[in-house]
């Protein structure tokens, strides 16, 4: 295995890093081999980017055989559109060295958490589109095959988790057109990938709500979407075991949603793995 970091500049001065753990081809098996790669971009409201959901989640990919990339964007005093752009460039870059690291350009899947979840949607949906081609992407070039979302915040509506979307939007955070612009729901188009969600319908932080209006906007666009909803847990479970429980305490452990990455990886195989 190869492990990269690099630095994204961000374009207000901010720094994100980018984490890269790529698997080695093997004569034994198969030297030309070519992976999906998971792009994971962990939650933390726009105000951290947390360490439960960064490398054990990479890990967790890697043990299924896929390449697996972190985001670390930057969060508040950011605003938006810092972290998508810095979410844009993570994409170019994973396909530019698509080669060189074996990995299957058009198998490429965005796995995002809680607000990264948000992240990750607004790359992937139309919602960032005009903002991406006025910095100098284009949209369809950076935007993943692939959307999977983990109790993420999704709307700036009736439901949003607001104080996520006021760290997202700064001064605007109270404009209607920009809370429109980031109200991912609102922005599922054709051009959305197959998407994959879970949540908890006793999520008291970010309402269930956030995930089932994006899988109906998928459903009405024609969009491939798979959800799974757990009876109970609450927000930030990642993969719900001691390895990701928070303080490390078993108190914090949820045995209930801890099939959600079998499912997500079987999801990968089936949709995208060669």
């Amino acid at each position: 295995m190869k492990y990269i970091r690099q630095t994204i500049e961000g374009t207000d001065g901010s720094r994100a890093e980018f984490d890269g753990y790529i698997i080695d081809n093997s004569k034994e098996i198969d030297e030309n081999r070519v992976r999906p790669a998971v792009l994971v971009i962990p939650g933390g409201g726009y105000e951290m980017t947390s360490d439960r959901e960064a490398e054990p989640i990479a890990l967790k990919m890697l043990g299924a055989g896929f390449h697996a990339f972190v985001l670390r964007y930057s969060c508040s005093p950011s605003v938006y559109p810092t972290a998508l752009l810095e979410a844009a460039q993570a994409m170019a870059i994973i396909r530019e060295h698509a080669a060189e690291w074996h990995v299957d350009p058009n198998a490429v899947i965005i796995l995002g958490f809680s607000a990264g979840g948000h992240l990750a949607a607004n790359l992937a949906t139309d919602a960032g589109d005009e903002t991406e081609r006025a910095h100098g992407y284009d949209p369809d070039a950076v935007r993943p095959n692939g959307l999977a979302l983990s109790y993420a915040v999704l709307t700036s509506g009736e439901f949003a988790h607001r104080s996520s979307i006021e760290h997202l939007l700064g001064d605007k955070k109270d404009d209607p057109a920009m809370l429109e612009e980031v109200s991912c729901e609102q922005h599922v188009s054709a051009k959305t990938p197959p998407t994959f969600l879970w949540h908890t319908a006793t999520d008291g932080l970010v309402p269930v709500q956030n995930s089932m209006l994006l899988a109906n906007a998928c459903v009405n666009a024609g969009v491939s979407v798979e959800m799974h909803l757990y009876p109970q847990g609450g927000h930030g479970l990642s993969l719900g075991t001691l390895e990701t429980a928070w303080g490390g305490d078993l108190a914090n452990v949820e045995p209930c949603i801890q099939t959600w990455p079998d499912l997500l990886m079987d999801w990968i195989t089936r949709n995208f793995a060669k």
